[in-house]
């Protein structure tokens, strides 16, 4: 969540931020009444509270009709100060739920607008050029038995595939490429779970205004993640970390799951859109003075990914309306896909500030040894199952084998994709 001392003190940056994001400023002003409401509640309450305590001692020493009346007054008292204490309670409930509805503060330089509003920042590599009719990776996928789409709509329903023979050992090279560079890197390696409590789904902010693009067991009270991210965010929930030696870096593997809720009728082809995929996720926790150029070291390390697998793509600066909740500014790198004559989304990278890190009671020590304070975390993708897509179909063949990127070579143990 936000600073309520930042909204405190410079609610004109936030409704800024608000506007940015196409979402109503109003609820600055709707906070700032609760809280005034909730201070001055609790603020009468210790009062009263006080007074009570005082007249308890002199109810004990008087007698006759002065206690009497002494006793009649702190019963008056007493259901005073529990309709304070109610009020004070609601408030405070009230407050925090207003509060949970403010997205991140966006940074200065972010373009205001919605999905179609970002800024192109870099554009890298050339659009192939074929001298034959191309096909999509799905039908490339199929004449490589590397993709199942009919099966995995019989055993799960739309948008679930099996990814078979080459189709498996190519993402399982590709993961494992990315983990190498992460470790390469510092990072350290994790294998994550892929069901979460309540509270860590809300911590990272993923359900506060998209729960319905989640997975939740309502038996277990558990969510299913739809990228390692929440689960390494709660990793250090309500620990109080040691920066001194800089970020602490992880690389998170998991399946993810996501409903692709409002999606109907989107991608339906191939494995683009799907329920379940996998990911190699960056993960980290910073100085909140040192989050901005991390987050140009994210960017940088998903780059140096992306040309491993040597497809033309580019960096777009999100638009305000387009970030999540927990996003302060997001880059995505998307790479060029041949058949449908555009950019698709491959990475994203996230600097999400202090938010999750104030939800999950995630602090370090001040550097002038005064208390403690949030730290920031920042995300981004090193790889996930959709880069399938742009590997296959931007190094296909005339006879529709598919050469394999130099770089992935070694994981793959195989040059070329040949169709069955």
């Amino acid at each position: 969540m936000i600073d309520i001392k930042l909204l405190r003190e410079d609610p004109d940056r936030v409704r800024a931020s608000q506007r940015a994001r196409g979402e109503d400023e109003g609820i600055v002003d709707a906070i700032l009444a609760a809280e005034q409401t909730h201070r001055s509640s609790l603020t009468e309450f210790e009062q009263l509270r006080a007074q009570q305590k005082s007249m308890g001692k002199q109810v004990a020493q008087a007698q006759g009709d002065e206690k009497q009346a002494l006793l009649t007054q702190t019963k008056e008292i007493s259901a005073r100060v529990k309709s304070l204490q109610t009020d004070a309670d609601a408030a405070q409930v009230l407050l925090g739920d207003l509060i949970r509805q403010i997205g991140n503060i966006v940074e200065d330089g972010v373009p205001v607008g919605g999905e179609d509003d970002y800024t192109v920042l870099e554009t890298v590599g050339s659009v192939p050029e074929f001298d034959f009719e191309p096909q999509d990776h799905l039908a490339l996928g199929e004449s490589l038995a590397a993709i199942d789409m009919e099966r995995g709509a019989k055993v799960g329903g739309s948008r679930f595939y099996f990814l078979t023979g080459v189709g498996a050992r190519l993402e399982l090279a590709l993961l494992n490429m990315g983990i190498a560079q992460a470790v390469e890197h510092g990072f350290t390696p994790m294998i994550t779970p892929t069901l979460v409590k309540a509270d860590v789904m809300a911590g990272a902010g993923f359900i506060d205004k998209h729960g319905d693009e989640v997975y939740r067991l309502d038996a277990d009270d558990l969510y299913l993640t739809g990228t390692s991210e929440v689960a390494l965010a709660g990793y250090h929930a309500d620990e109080i970390l040691d920066l001194s030696d800089g970020p602490k870096r992880y690389a998170g593997w998991s399946a993810c799951y996501r409903r692709e809720a409002g999606s109907h009728g989107k991608d339906t082809r191939g494995i683009i859109r799907v329920h379940q995929f996998h990911k190699v996720e960056m993960f980290t926790y910073c100085r909140i003075e040192d989050a901005a150029a991390e987050h140009q070291r994210l960017l940088g390390w998903e780059k140096e990914m992306l040309a491993k697998i040597e497809v033309p793509y580019r960096v777009i600066d999100t638009a305000a309306g387009d970030l999540g909740g927990p996003a302060a500014r997001k880059f995505d790198c998307e790479a060029w896909v041949p058949t449908q004559g555009r950019y698709r989304e491959l990475t994203s990278t996230s600097n999400c500030t202090t938010y999750q890190a104030r939800r999950l009671n995630i602090r370090e020590r001040n550097p002038d040894g005064s208390g403690t304070r949030a730290v920031a975390t920042l995300n981004g993708t090193l790889a996930t199952t959709r880069w399938l897509v742009a590997i296959l179909e931007n190094h296909q063949q005339a006879d529709g084998s598919v050469v394999v990127p130099r770089a992935l070579q070694p994981f793959l143990g195989l040059e070329v994709l040949k169709p069955v």
